[in-house]
């Protein structure tokens, strides 16, 4: 059990006993929300993913280092880090660090050597997941949806397993808090930004490749991407994003269906199932 819900039923102060009887009170609540255990195999992936975060997180630092450097001795380079890679190649190798100092050309120097470590580190951990993903089923499953690689693939299987615990596709994008959060009141629902509850990490490589599977939807003729090529031409790309990586979970995940129509209410989208005959279905979701 999350100790968020455990909490409640601790009384007065906390010590062993009033956690114990709190734990047991939370256990006995027929609504209660468990946590599924996990097999060895998902928790050596989610400790491989996470050492692979670190290293990303340590790699921008030192990207963000030499950018810090350089505009200082005047030499602005563009942005995204394949700019800044060849920048640094032409500047230290071919004009042999024209415009530093011999302390700064050691220390670029020294910083390009950690950059390309880091790297390779990090692409052995791609190649490791790559192979993980080929030989699990529900991983290679995952990777029929656009957007979704072998990174994201086993991430989420890691995660959830073969996510039993959720009843729907929309169970687990709550759980993963990339619904909208709820403050209704007095019969009247309101709708507020995505909750961004639950793995972080996870939900950032999901919005990550939702947006990489933008451009697809411009020829994607399924339902789903038909929604979301709709919700394109009217709404920010990351509410886009968000959308299609829902939509794409309820279809492998839920068992939505194939067919299906967008309507727009209100300033809204609202995707609704069609059955066979044509006749309106089932309501996925609506936002306002």
């Amino acid at each position: 059990m999350s100790p968020e819900y455990v909490r409640p039923y601790v009384k007065a102060q906390k010590n062993d006993d009033r956690d114990v009887e709190g734990i047991a009170e939370a256990a006995r609540r027929p609504t209660m929300r468990f946590v599924e255990l996990k097999s060895q195999d998902q928790l050596d992936m989610q400790t491989l993913h996470r050492s692979r975060d670190r290293l990303v997180g340590e790699r921008t630092a030192r990207i963000n280092q030499l950018r810090a450097i350089l505009p200082e001795r005047g030499l602005v380079v563009p942005q995204g880090k394949p700019k800044l890679e060849r920048f640094l190649a032409v500047l230290m190798d071919e004009q042999e660090g024209a415009g530093l100092s011999p302390r700064m050309m050691l220390l670029v120097s020294d910083a390009r050597a950690q950059w390309a470590e880091l790297d390779r580190r990090i692409a052995a951990f791609d190649a490791e997941f790559v192979r993980w993903s080929k030989e699990n089923q529900d991983a290679r499953r995952l990777a029929t949806i656009p957007g979704i690689g072998a990174l994201i693939a086993s991430a989420l299987v890691a995660a959830v397993g073969r996510a039993e615990s959720f009843g729907r596709g929309r169970d687990l994008a709550a759980w993963l808090g990339l619904v909208p959060r709820q403050f209704t009141t007095g019969g009247k629902p309101k709708l507020l930004g995505i909750s961004k509850r639950g793995n972080r990490y996870l939900r950032r490589q999901l919005i990550h490749g939702a947006r990489a599977a933008l451009p697809f939807v411009a020829s994607a003729r399924r339902a789903a991407w038909q929604m979301g090529k709709r919700a394109v031409a009217t709404r920010p790309s990351q509410y886009c994003g968000c959308r299609l990586r829902q939509q794409a979970r309820q279809d492998r995940l839920g068992g939505a269906a194939t067919t299906g129509e967008v309507r727009r209410d209100h300033g809204g989208l609202e995707f609704r199932r069609l059955d066979r005959k044509g006749s309106e279905g089932q309501r996925v979701f609506a936002r306002g």
